[in-house]
C-alpha cells in the first residue's frame, strides 16, 4: 500500500485542515508551472494522488482500514488482495461480505436429529425394557461410500472458479474499485463438480432406508420422557457425521392400573359381606399374586396400600406404591333363602325402616376419592 501520510508530511491522526494545508503547501512548491521536469511532475502526482484519498473521510476511512484504491495491484480490487468482504468482515465478522465465508464449502456435512415415539406399556414403563423401533433414516450410499461419485470416478476441479467455491466481480464506487464476491454458480460453491454422480444416490453420498433400532428403556419412564440415541440420525450429505434421535416414550393405558406419579392405582370390588365381615382377597399386580386384607366394616371407597409395588423411580432407587381402591359391592339377584337371611339381619339390627342420614361431600364418597389421589 501507498503511504499517503508519509507523502504529504503529516502523522497519522492529523485533523481535515491540516492535511489540507499540507497539501496546498506541497502542491504549490510542486506544481509544473513553478518547478518543472519528470521528477517534480511525478512527485506533485503522487502527492494529489495522497490529498485525493486522505481528503475525501469516506476514502479516508477504508483506507486507514487497510484497503488503497490506487495500490499497484489495485486494477483487480481494493489493493493487495483486498476486498470489499474484508471491509465488511472489519464491521460485521468473517462471511459478512456475501460469500457466505472463505473458500469452497465442504460437502460433506452433519446429518439432521430426528425426533420419533415409541409406545410402551405400562409394565415396561414400571420394569424398563428393550424396545425395537423401526426407523425410517438416510444412510450411507453402499456404492460410492458416500462421496457421490460413480466407482473410479471423483470430483473435478469447478473451471468456472477454479476451485475456490466463489467468483469476484469488480465495481466502481466512491471509494474506489470494490470487489464482490458470491457463491460460484456452477459448482455451487463446493470448489468441485460431479461428472459422474452416481447412480444410487445421485451424487448426494446417501440413500434411504428403513432399518430397525433396539433401544433400552430404563424403568420409570413416563409420557413424554425423551430417550437420546446418539448416532443413529440420518447421515449426512456426502456420507458426513450421523445426526441423533430422540425417542419420545408414550405410555399406553393400562386396563386395570392407572399411574398417578410413581404410584399406581386400581379398584377392587369387594362383596358386601366380606366388607361387613372382613376378609383376604387375592388381587393379580404386576409383581405376582399378593393378598389384599380387607377391614371389618370397609366402606366404598376405602384404600389398602401394597408399599413398593407402583413404579420404578427413574431417578434414584425405590419404587411408589400400589395403592387399592375397594368397591363394596351390592349382591342384585337374590333366591329366597338368601332373601329371607337378609331380612332376618336386617330385623335383628332395626333396619327394617333405616332413617336416612345426609354426608358431606367432603366427608362421603367423592371425599375419599379425592384424599385418596391427594
Amino acid at each position: 500500500m501507498n503511504d499517503y501520510y508519509a507523502a504529504l508530511g503529516i502523522e497519522r491522526g492529523a485533523s481535515a485542515e491540516e492535511i489540507k494545508k499540507a497539501y496546498r503547501r506541497l502542491a504549490r512548491k510542486l506544481h509544473p508551472d513553478v518547478n518543472p521536469g519528470p521528477e517534480a511532475e511525478e512527485e506533485f502526482k503522487r502527492v494529489s494522488q495522497a490529498y485525493d484519498v486522505l481528503g475525501d473521510p469516506a476514502k479516508k476511512q477504508a483506507y486507514d482500514m487497510g484497503a488503497d484504491p490506487y495500490a499497484s495491484a489495485g486494477a483487480a480490487g481494493f489493493g493487495q488482495g483486498f476486498t470489499f468482504s474484508d471491509i465488511m468482515d472489519q464491521f460485521f465478522g468473517a462471511g459478512a461480505g456475501g460469500a457466505g465465508g472463505r473458500g469452497p464449502r465442504s460437502r460433506v456435512r452433519r446429518g439432521q436429529d430426528a425426533l420419533v415415539r415409541a409406545d410402551v406399556d405400562l409394565r415396561t414403563a414400571v420394569f424398563g425394557d428393550t424396545h425395537e423401533l423401526t426407523l425410517d433414516t438416510a444412510v450411507e450410499c453402499g456404492t460410492c461410500r458416500g462421496d457421490g461419485c460413480q466407482p473410479g470416478t471423483s470430483p473435478q476441479t469447478c473451471s468456472s472458479c477454479q476451485g475456490r467455491g466463489e467468483v469476484q466481480q469488480v465495481q466502481r464506487s466512491f471509494l474506489g474499485q470494490i470487489m464482490t464476491s458470491r457463491p460460484c454458480g456452477v459448482c455451487q460453491g463446493y470448489g468441485t463438480v460431479i461428472p459422474n454422480p452416481c447412480f444410487e444416490c445421485s451424487g448426494e453420498g446417501r440413500v434411504r432406508t428403513r432399518r430397525s433400532v433396539s433401544i433400552k428403556v430404563p424403568a420409570g419412564v413416563d409420557t413424554g420422557t425423551r430417550i437420546q440415541l446418539r448416532g443413529e440420525g440420518e447421515v449426512g450429505p456426502g456420507g458426513g457425521q450421523p445426526g441423533d434421535v430422540y425417542v419420545e416414550i408414550v405410555v399406553t393405558p393400562h386396563p386395570t392400573f392407572q399411574r398417578n406419579g410413581d404410584d399406581l392405582h386400581c379398584t377392587l370390588d369387594v362383596p358386601m359381606t366380606a366388607a361387613a365381615l372382613g376378609s383376604t382377597i387375592t388381587l393379580d399386580t404386576f409383581d405376582g399374586a399378593h393378598d389384599v386384607h380387607v377391614r371389618r366394616g370397609t366402606q366404598s371407597a376405602d384404600t389398602v396400600t401394597l408399599d413398593d409395588l407402583g413404579v420404578t423411580h427413574l431417578r434414584g432407587g425405590g419404587r411408589g406404591d400400589l395403592v387399592v381402591h375397594l368397591n363394596v359391592t351390592t349382591p342384585t339377584r337374590l333366591d329366597s333363602r338368601q332373601e329371607e337371611l337378609l331380612r332376618e339381619l336386617s330385623e335383628l339390627r332395626g333396619e327394617e325402616n333405616p332413617d336416612a342420614h345426609v354426608t358431606s361431600l367432603d366427608k362421603g364418597l367423592l371425599g375419599k376419592l379425592r384424599d385418596a389421589f391427594r
